[in-house]
């Protein structure tokens, strides 16, 4: 990548990053309101140095944080912007009152993370959150705005998308899309509910828009619909619906 701290922009005042270790991309927003976050990685440290280079490249501090679901490599950086505007999928602040903080730092163990470390990343994932039921229009100031679409269970619990509407249109996938490789379904997917939320997300976008997945290089329409048919066929799951 061209930018020395790692960013690059697939949309004029849209970039994406692509952290090194487990690969995850988190994506920026910016507005006249500050920055607007995707994904916070998966430690506050990442997520620190992560605000930290987009405040040299654009002048802005992050000011909101949207998470795509809530695996540790995407969510446990969160506790880095205590006084960010944070949105969620429904079901998020009750997961963590649930105990679902020591299961993100277990999780992040299994995969070669410091334990201690990643419990207190854990520990201060904050517990408020703006869920998105359906579908939420945020404004960022001035012309720029970002519309939170809730694609419900389907790689996680609760799957959000995030489009930035533009020329050309951009779609934050989260790990329901991935590039790098075969889409991961561990214990918490839905796979009969995968397909069919990849349809949604075309719809979202539609066929001009770029999408960025939740793991490796950006894609088109196309490349979403391969991986749709692909998933519908590994899960036993029949064609859409014409």
């Amino acid at each position: 990548m061209g930018d020395p701290t790692g960013w690059d922009e697939p949309a004029p005042g849209v970039l994406r990053r692509r952290l090194p270790g487990w690969d995850e991309t988190v994506g920026a927003v910016v507005g006249d309101d500050g920055v607007l976050l995707v994904d916070a990685g998966p430690s506050r440290s990442a997520a620190a140095a992560l605000a930290d280079g987009l405040r040299r490249r654009l002048g802005a501090p992050v000011t909101r944080l949207v998470l795509t679901h809530a695996h540790f490599d995407h969510a446990l950086g969160a506790g880095a912007f205590p006084r960010a505007e944070r949105y969620a999928a429904a079901g998020l602040a009750a997961s963590l009152a649930r105990g679902a903080r020591a299961a993100l730092a277990a999780d992040a163990a299994r995969h070669g993370a410091d334990l201690a470390a990643a419990e207190a990343d854990a520990r201060a994932v904050p517990a408020r959150w703006r869920e998105v039921r359906r579908g939420l229009t945020v404004s960022l100031g001035g012309a720029r705005s970002v519309v939170l679409a809730s694609l419900g269970a389907a790689h996680s619990p609760g799957d959000l998308a995030v489009l930035v509407p533009g020329t050309p249109p951009v779609v934050f996938c989260g790990d329901l899309v991935e590039e790098s490789g075969e889409p991961q379904a561990g214990d918490d997917a839905s796979p009969e509910r995968w397909p069919a939320a990849l349809d949604r997300l075309l719809a979202i976008g539609g066929p001009a828009a770029r999408y960025v997945p939740g793991h490796g290089a950006v894609v088109d329409a196309a490349f979403v619909h391969a991986q749709r048919a692909a998933l519908a066929q590994r899960f036993g799951i029949g064609a859409p619906r014409p």
